[in-house]
């Protein structure tokens, strides 16, 4: 249709511009425009000798041609264009009657007069299909030209599928106060009757990708009233006024469908806190907003409208937003713990993914502290893709462990040309995070180390908590760092050279080391104060700069102190490697031989042992996070371990 219109529009333009040209120009070079007095002038005269009328243009010859002033060239035929006026042709007819015309004839509109109606009509012509081109083109797609002030909200289509409650997991406290949420509208009188009120507004908040639209989506479907779901920014507009036109359309609708739930994804889009920023507030959102708080608990009520909103934004959201009457319940839809990682893996895998017997979900669970449900999802896929890259039957547990390391860290770089040195260098370094690691107390277990490239890591070392680790200690803290300070501290003493592999190392001792200083009150000199002041954002309008309220004498002792949580563990590294010295060596060797080792290995070469030869054509597994990623500039490649 767009394509068919346009065509039009083209042909439309090129005649009309044919017309306007061809009406310009003379039909023959012996042809004269006269103007209209002229005509009539001459004519009472009798200087004509045929007169044609075509609508208000007239055309006719010369009894006596003329010279043309400017050219010499005799004219023998003249053209001219009549204003409107009644009684033309009798008054050229009766020139005839009276001798001084020889021959008049007035042609029949049918014939003569398109070229004339188009000529003067056409520009409005080419308008008025412009105009409906561009309303029509404005009405699809999601600009909406004609209904600024319409609420875009999008009921629960009949033909989707329906997710419940039980395709949600790992939120199970959550899911609990949504579920009275459902049972509330299934049910009123069960709370009436004691005096409960039905809450006006539910917040989910939680980080990214944790479940929180999700959630949203099963109450929908576990509902059996309207529902309608709308994004925080389909109010926003850049005219003043369409947003809180949108909101009061959208609490209208839904009083007509009431009871029923309206969702707002990312409400921290029109929910911002209004005046904040530098340069003041946004006229549009907080009127936005303005309306918002007053359809939730305004002047007048709407009974039987809940209101549930996500963000991962909390922080941002104006306090008129979250008191009680407008958000009743703050829900946080937090990360899994083990527990909930193993039950959402449950979920993604059960009658969709084939699993090898191999595949141990608790383990997989164990293995992926700190995953959203998200980035389990994305875990599942990857692994079900890998297994279909190789052409197999079912997915089997080393495809979740390749999967695994690629969603940390990224696709294995075996395209990158890594020389002798590099490589060795890499293996010594990752070898010193290994020793430490194992070496350290209230250090968590090694899982793998290897040395092929993953993303912008030459070299990864990896350990896995046994359980979920929600409080950390000073001890845990110090031995992090301590492990952190490994690889260049084997680099140091096997190579009698320091690289730039170990800068990622040292902003993460740094790092922690400050946070233990100024955040945690860890220092026996500082005590138990907090030094961190100043960390507001600047766009929430709170601080305009980074204050810094302490002294320059204190700021100088929290510098020493960082300094001497950092060397401190660098000497107890040291020590570490120094006394492990052959068994450091055992496994850079034989990192170069294998690329990966897990913590079997591992334990093995820390005990003296030694290796079996690798499988002919084995592929190693690859890693999975950040710690002690060698990078950095290659060394000389002549170094050799001292």
């Amino acid at each position: 249709m767009n394509s068919m219109m346009k065509s039009v529009l083209v042909w439309l333009g090129i005649i009309a511009l044919l017309v306007l040209a061809f009406r310009q120009i003379p039909q023959n070079s012996r042809q004269v425009e006269i103007p209209f007095s002229t005509f009539y002038t001459e004519g009472t005269a009798g200087k004509y000798k045929t007169v044609t009328l075509s609508g208000f243009d007239l055309e006719g010859t010369y009894k006596d041609p003329i010279k043309n002033p400017k050219t010499g060239e005799t004219i023998d035929r003249f053209r001219t264009v009549a204003p409107p006026m009644q009684d033309l042709g009798k008054v050229i007819l009766s020139w005839k009657t009276e001798g001084q015309l020889d021959e008049f004839k007035a042609a029949k509109p049918s014939e003569n007069n398109f070229a004339y109606v188009l000529m003067f009509w056409a520009p409005l012509l080419v308008f008025v299909v412009l105009w409906f081109v561009f309303m029509r083109q404005a009405q699809m797609g999601g600009n909406k030209a004609l209904s600024f002030g319409k609420a875009r909200a999008k009921g629960l289509s009949t033909s989707a599928k329906r997710i419940t409650f039980a395709d949600v997991a790992g939120c199970d406290e959550a899911k609990e106060e949504l579920k009275e949420i459902v049972e509330f509208l299934k049910d009123p009188a069960k709370f009436v009757k004691l005096g409960g009120k039905i809450p006006k507004g539910v917040l989910l908040m939680g980080p990214p990708g944790t479940g929180k639209t999700l959630l949203a989506r099963a109450i929908a479907g576990e509902a059996k009233v309207q529902f309608f779901s709308i994004s925080g920014s389909d109010f926003v507009e850049m005219f003043v006024g369409v947003g809180a036109s949108r909101v009061r359309d959208l609490f209208e609708q839904a009083k007509k469908s009431a009871p029923c739930i309206v969702f707002i994804d990312e409400i921290d889009a029109v929910g911002r806190h209004r005046g904040a920023g530098l340069g003041g507030g946004h006229d549009e959102r907080e009127q936005t907003l303005n309306q918002l708080l007053v359809e939730m608990d305004g002047f007048e009520g709407n009974e039987g409208v809940i209101l549930i909103a996500a963000t991962n934004r909390p922080d941002v959201l104006d306090p008129a937003l979250l008191r009680p009457g407008r958000f009743d319940r703050r829900v946080v839809v937090d990360r899994p713990d083990v527990k909930g990682r193993h039950e959402i893996l449950k979920v993604h895998t059960t009658d969709k993914i084939p699993l090898s017997p191999d595949v141990d979900l608790e383990v997989i669970a164990r293995g992926t502290p700190g995953f959203a449900g998200a980035d389990l999802a994305n875990l599942c896929n990857e692994a079900a893709l890998t297994a279909a890259r190789g052409s197999k039957k079912w997915v089997e547990m080393a495809d979740f462990e390749s999967a695994k390391d690629k969603v940390y860290m990224g696709a294995e770089r075996r395209s990158l040309v890594m020389t002798e040195a590099d490589k060795r260098i890499t293996a010594y370094h990752e070898a010193g995070h290994t020793v430490v690691a194992v070496v350290m107390p209230h250090s968590d277990p090694m899982h793998k180390v290897t040395i092929i490239p993953r993303g912008r890591a030459l070299g990864v070392t990896w350990q896995l908590p046994v359980t979920d680790r929600f409080n950390t200690t000073r001890d845990y803290m110090e031995s992090r760092i301590a492990i952190a300070m490994g690889g260049r501290i084997a680099e140091e003493i096997f190579f009698n050279q320091l690289s730039t592999g170990a800068a990622n190392d040292i902003q993460q001792a740094t790092e922690m080391a400050r946070s233990m200083v100024t955040e945690y009150g860890m220092s026996d000199k500082l005590g138990p104060l907090n030094f961190g002041g100043g960390q507001h954002e600047v766009f929430l309008g709170r601080d305009f700069a980074q204050h810094r309220e302490i002294s320059e004498d204190t700021a100088r002792l929290i510098d020493v102190e960082v300094q001497e949580f950092v060397m401190r563990n660098y000497r107890r590294a040291k020590e570490a490697i120094e006394s492990h010295r052959d068994q450091l060596v055992a496994i850079a060797e034989a990192l170069l031989v294998r690329e990966t080792l897990d913590g079997n290995d591992i334990e093995i070469l820390m005990k003296g042992g030694t290796l079996p030869p690798p499988k002919a054509g084995g592929t190693p597994t690859a890693p999975a996070t950040t710690e002690g990623a060698a990078t950095g500039a290659p060394l000389n490649p002549a170094l050799k371990p001292a």
